[in-house]
């Protein structure tokens, strides 16, 4: 009897109780509770940003766009809220505000940041060695390019935290008092761009004037400039360029393959819960894919519009003219790689990348302009289907 009842005790004490067992599961649950109310008492991070857009432009609401994504991902603990160029700094002072805290972060592109670092530009300004934008975002992601703007930025001192994304369309030549028909209609006139596409419109025998977008259409209203571009039909028909042009040049080499840049204030980001970093490059990612679809519902629409309503004429820019911006680009990048190494290594990347992307690309995706003749062209068969 004396040893069953020592069997059982010793038994007894070999597992838990069921006293013990809910105490120390009721212990759990409640700092599973706790957890999250000590990060909601916290309270919502609220930050301040600002684009490098006017407020009318597409592209503010592109930044808009970003923030929303943000805040609904969050569900509400990171709240964003993006003001137009200029509310707190100038457009081309985004970065500098962006790093000294004066804001927590913005909007805007790689290319208006050429003054501090040249190498900057090649995220946008120039043929992208036959790569569109979206191929070139593929070589920022996965060919280098990521780690490489990183290198950038910290050689200019610049605290921020970078992420990329929306691959823009193929960018018109601009907007001319006449049709441009030969390199040397170029010469002598007074134009507006951005980047590397200074030097190159410069090669091409323009003087430049590098202007933020909301200065561009007063400036070639007043006769400060006399030939201007900008981006895309949407923008440019929001900054108003159908008033004081009626001519645009489609096609160009200058900016064939650009995106846009959110910026974070380095402090300010490493300051976040990884989860809601996490969050914020996957809304980077959404927001790319949903801006695309958005231009190209969007920027068609304008396009049509402008030649029906405000009677603007297209015209393709003659192929003379495109050989030689990428001659012309050529010597300015063998100038600049030669003067700045991170140039040259940012060119080799890309040039590595973009010779194998480039050879699978034009190998692989059918000319869709046979397609678009046989449906659209003056015999198509749309209309019968």
């Amino acid at each position: 009897m004396l040893r069953e009842e020592k069997m059982k005790h010793t038994e007894t004490r070999g597992r838990p109780s069921r006293r013990r067992f809910l105490s120390g599961t009721a212990m759990v649950g409640a700092a599973m509770i706790a957890a999250p109310s000590v990060v909601k008492a916290q309270g919502p991070v609220n930050m301040r940003w600002q684009s490098t857009w006017p407020s009318k432009d597409i592209f503010h609401e592109f930044a808009l766009d970003f923030a929303k994504k943000v805040t609904d991902m969050t569900g509400g603990d990171l709240k964003i809220e993006v003001l137009p160029a200029g509310a707190v700094v100038p457009a081309f002072g985004l970065l500098d505000a962006v790093s000294q805290g004066t804001l927590d972060g913005g909007h805007g592109v790689v290319a208006y940041h050429y003054g501090k670092q040249a190498a900057l530009a090649l995220w946008g300004s120039g043929p992208g060695f036959a790569m569109d934008a979206n191929m070139l975002l593929a070589w920022h992601k996965y060919g280098g390019g990521r780690e490489l703007l990183v290198k950038l930025y910290e050689s200019i001192g610049a605290k921020v935290v970078s992420f990329l994304y929306g691959p823009m369309p193929t960018q018109p030549l601009g907007w001319f008092k006449k049709p441009v028909a030969k390199v040397e209609d170029i010469q002598g006139l007074k134009f507006r761009t951005v980047g590397i596409s200074i030097d190159v419109f410069t090669g091409l025998g323009a003087a430049v004037n590098a202007l933020p977008g909301a200065e561009i259409v007063a400036a070639l209203d007043r006769g400060l400039l006399d030939a201007a571009e900008f981006n895309n039909a949407s923008s440019d028909r929001a900054l108003g360029f159908p008033d004081v042009s009626k001519i645009c040049m489609l096609q160009s080499y200058h900016q064939n393959a650009e995106q846009f840049e959110v910026l974070f204030n380095k402090a300010k980001y490493d300051a976040l819960p990884d989860q809601m970093k996490a969050i914020i490059s996957n809304a980077a990612e959404a927001a790319s894919q949903d801006m695309a679809w958005k231009a190209i519902d969007r920027y068609s629409t304008d396009y049509a519009e402008m030649q029906t309503t405000e009677k603007v004429k297209f015209y393709k820019t003659p192929e003379a003219i495109l050989k030689r911006q990428l001659e012309v680009y050529d010597e300015v990048v063998k100038k600049k790689a030669a003067e700045n190494p991170l140039f040259k290594e940012v060119i080799q990347s890309q040039i590595a990348f973009a010779a194998r992307a480039t050879r699978w690309e034009q190998d692989t995706v059918v000319n869709r302009r046979l397609a678009f003749d046989h449906y659209f062209g003056p015999n198509g068969v749309a209309k019968e289907l």
